[in-house]
């Protein structure tokens, strides 16, 4: 019976090259490294189930069948990232009859006068709402952004990936990046001010 090398530290790296070389229990480790993580990535995109099942399965074959094409330039992850989000704004693009912003198409942001006014929350929102609803409040605020400052917002700020490695996964500039997340950061912040404004006032009418 042949050892497998998961019990071994994780090393990317070295998994890739082996993986490349055709060793099928390092890319079999490569994806139960990372197929938790992608996943969810892929259903906080999607918010659907089967539909984030679908991409990771796809994601992971077109990885397989495309390793020659890894240049080791980036990170594994981030490279799998950019094949996760492509597939799965696909899958919005077939749901969904409207127009999708695409992740390459210039976005005029302003960013550099960007000089709005929000409005300070005079309430503690963790005082008006449960974690669960507070939770499911973020949930909604981050669905409601277009998918082009929602996919930034996710890997920068929920997945943590540095703005380099966004840049990379979404083949953007490091400014486009920047940009997109100062509107999807002013965006929630707003959406979520008159969320804390209305449950404030709801608050204060019974007292």
């Amino acid at each position: 019976m042949s050892s497998s090398i998961s019990t071994l530290p994780f090393d990317e790296t070295a998994l890739v090259t082996q993986a490349k070389a055709g060793d099928a229990v390092a890319f079999s480790d490569l994806v139960s490294h990372y197929e938790r993580r992608v996943f969810r990535m892929a259903k906080q995109i999607t918010q659907n189930e089967e539909d984030a099942e679908d991409v990771l399965q796809e994601t992971f074959l077109k990885a397989y069948s495309h390793l020659d094409d890894f240049q080791g330039n980036s990170k594994f992850y981030t490279w799998l990232v950019r094949i996760a989000v492509n597939e799965a704004l696909m899958k919005l693009r077939k749901r969904r009859s409207d127009k999708t912003v695409p992740l390459d198409e210039p976005i005029e942001t302003g960013e550099d006068t960007v000089a709005r006014e929000i409005a300070v929350w005079e309430d503690d929102p963790e005082q008006l709402y449960s974690r669960d609803e507070l939770s499911e409040i973020l949930n909604e605020a981050v669905q409601s952004l277009k998918p082009a400052y929602r996919t930034v917002f996710i890997l920068r700020d929920i997945e943590e990936l540095s703005i380099e490695e966004t840049a990379q996964a979404l083949n953007l500039s490091i400014s486009a990046v920047k940009s997109r997340l100062l509107r999807a950061r002013l965006q929630l912040r707003e959406k979520l001010t008159r969320q804390f404004r209305r449950k404030g006032d709801d608050a204060f009418a019974y007292l």
